[in-house]
């Protein structure tokens, strides 16, 4: 595996136990479908949260955050309703999230979590 996949993987399970401790029950994790992925699907109360995760070992380029486009917002709305109706679940309101690690230099992760994003 590659470094920068093994960050990913690693920002990933970061975001989620983030996402948990902070009251989200996980539903999904790299749900795919043919139109693309999604990092993190899940609940907050009534509300379905798509969370998009990015991972970066340094901010040289930019934040993790930064990198989320408005075509991927987009996308990522798209998604969110593929996700619904494969799964036939149904929700008050549906959020899209971002969550955006920096590795610290202890090997660690500082995480920004933005919710409503797209």
């Amino acid at each position: 595996m590659h470094a920068k996949d093994a960050l990913g993987r690693e920002g990933e399970q970061a975001a989620a136990e983030y996402l948990e401790k902070s009251g989200f029950r996980i539903l999904a994790r790299n749900w795919r479908c043919s139109e693309g992925e999604i990092d993190i699907v899940a609940a907050e109360r009534r509300v379905l949260v798509v969370c998009e995760v990015k991972t970066r070992s340094g901010t040289r380029y930019g934040t993790p955050l930064e990198a989320i486009t408005r075509a991927k917002q987009r996308r990522l709305r798209r998604l969110a309703v593929r996700w619904l109706v494969a799964n036939g679940v149904l929700f008050d309101q549906v959020r899209i999230d971002a969550v955006g690690l920096v590795r610290d230099p202890a090997g660690g992760f500082t995480i920004e979590h933005v919710r409503g994003v797209g």
